[in-house]
């Protein structure tokens, strides 16, 4: 059977956006066709549009331009380019509503208007653009906006760009991954992962905000600088926030400094928040946005692993406290993520394993796609470089199981987003690894404590007949083969029993875990046996 094959990208905007030059650059980079729909009519008809339209009418270009459209949709890999006023047509509207739905990426290219109108101007033959150009194509443009943004899946800007950053920046939205999630009392947003998704920032942050409070740890100064930069020349007001690194800045203390300087600096709900880090960097600035006014804007931009498949992208915010992890939060979603591949160069290789263990869990309770991958290249994934990073084959490797890996938060999120029941799932070892980074009073990173506690699930699920030992081997061999740790040593069993009945998914008394019946087959067992509890910790020792 012959897999069904799609244009890379639709380019859309208004005239003189710069559609065909930027289109044909970033089409040259990817070593793939251009293709101008407004060239091939006039190659089809044997006359320029301008003639067509004095010759036939409006009415009937668009009926052909709709069925030009229609076809180059079913056509090979591409970037294409359509007229400006082709999405203004109801048939070309569901024509592109339908290449969105499989996975077809629609790209509003939005240039500054006065740039744009000067193009339009010179390059002519534009019959909607007739008698006062400029007055015209503002009339166009207030028309055609509204219904160009509800179309597009991607958003471009070019304000100030040469054709050849543009068309760079065209690339790069081309080449992201996306994850859409949306769900019952969600705002829906992307989780957008690729080279330079960053510089997608002022596109998901929007026209509204006047000050952006960029909320960051030292340890990411190098991305900080850029992200300031894009937001300084989109006219933002920009406050610089650093907290203090990794769970040392998910405090209760942390976020009243904070809260303070926005109170000082005259924050109000029209403003956002921006998050800039690792985990915890993203988690309190979730929870300050959550929290300041009952709730503002704000947009994650992780730049570790375990961020870009965990703290960021699900809607969890929260801070710790003494007695344990993450007690205090909410439940509030961003307007977008960017999962920045390029930041992934300057994170050790430590710090990079560790994400893995997220991972891991996503393939063993959902997407066993996930742990081929991660067994498939276990040798590369843990020899992790950064500075090689960018540009190497490892790249789309890393890409797939971070989409994928969202792809399953996102499944979970957008059917429970309060954790009622569902969303518990992608808690899988995670009531053991909060107990060992409390005992552990955080000295151990997230991701190996997680690892830990999928072993000891693993072996509670195989303890009470819900698995074989090959599904607990393969939980050791691929996590060992990772880098990852499987055992712990720490803290006693008394310790951790009482830990285990703070957590988040207990009920009164009754102890709940996550265990499996199988790769890929999360249940919930409530109340299990104490013996099984306690042989099943005794074995990860």
């Amino acid at each position: 059977m012959s897999v069904k094959q799609h244009p890379l990208a639709v380019i859309i905007g208004m005239p003189g956006a710069g559609k065909t030059r930027v289109g044909h650059e970033a089409a040259d980079m990817l070593d793939v066709d251009f293709v101008d729909s407004d060239l091939l009519i006039e190659r089809r008809t044997g006359m320029k549009i301008a003639q067509y339209f004095r010759r036939f009418g409006e009415k009937a270009f668009r009926k052909l331009e709709s069925d030009v459209v229609a076809e180059l949709l079913e056509g090979p890999p591409s970037v294409v380019a359509l007229g400006g006023g082709a999405p203004m047509a109801r048939s070309t509207r569901g024509t592109l509503s339908r290449y969105v739905e499989q996975g077809g990426k629609v790209i509003y290219l939005q240039a500054d208007p006065s740039e744009a109108m000067e193009r339009a101007r010179r390059g002519g033959n534009r019959p909607m653009l007739d008698g006062d150009a400029d007055s015209r194509w503002r009339k166009l443009y207030e028309q055609r906006d509204p219904v160009f943004r509800s179309l597009a899946n991607c958003h471009v800007t070019t304000h100030g760009s040469t054709p050849q950053v543009a068309a760079r920046k065209l690339m790069n939205m081309i080449t992201q991954r996306s994850v859409h999630i949306e769900g019952s009392g969600i705002e829906p947003y992307d989780v957008n992962i690729g080279e330079d998704a960053i510089n997608s920032l002022t596109d998901v942050l929007g026209s509204e905000p006047r000050k952006i409070a960029l909320i960051h740890t030292t340890t990411v100064q190098r991305h900080v600088d850029h992200a300031r930069a894009l937001l300084r020349r989109s006219g933002y007001a920009v406050s610089d926030i650093v907290i203090p690194d990794a769970e040392a800045g998910k405090t209760v203390g942390v976020a009243d400094g904070v809260w303070r300087r926005l109170a000082r600096e005259g924050y109000t709900r029209s403003d956002a928040i921006v998050g800039l880090g690792g985990g915890a960097a993203t988690d309190l600035a979730g929870f300050v946005a959550a929290t300041w006014m009952r709730g503002i804007r704000y947009v994650n931009c992780p730049t570790s692993l375990l961020a870009m498949v965990d703290a960021s992208t699900g809607g969890k915010t929260g801070v710790n406290t003494p007695e344990g992890k993450n007690l205090v939060g909410s439940f509030y979603t961003p307007s977008g993520v960017l999962a920045d591949l390029t930041t992934l160069s300057t994170l050790p290789n430590d710090i990079f394993i560790e994400g893995l263990g997220e991972v891991a869990k996503s393939g063993f309770i959902a997407d066993t796609r996930i742990l081929d991958i991660l067994e498939d290249h276990a040798h590369d994934l843990r020899a992790f470089d950064g500075a090689s990073f960018v540009g190497s084959a490892l790249e789309p490797v890393v890409g797939e199981l971070i989409e994928r890996t969202v792809g399953v938060k996102a499944y979970h999120v957008s059917h429970d987003l309060r954790e009622s029941g569902l969303r518990e799932y992608l808690n899988y070892g995670h009531t053991l690894a909060h107990a060992i980074e409390q005992i552990e009073h955080f000295r151990w990173r997230h991701g190996n404590a997680v690892a830990v506690g999928c072993m000891y699930a693993a072996n509670l699920s195989r303890i009470l007949g819900y698995i074989d030992d090959d599904a607990v081997e393969r939980h050791r061999s691929l996590f060992e083969s990772l880098g990852l740790p499987t055992r712990w040593d720490g803290g006693s069993w008394d310790e951790v029993l009482d830990l285990m009945h703070r957590d988040k998914k207990a009920r009164g008394t009754m102890l709940r875990f996550v265990v499996l019946r199988g790769i890929g087959h999360p249940v919930h067992l409530d109340d299990p046996p104490l013996d099984a509890l306690q042989e099943a910790f005794r074995r990860i020792r």
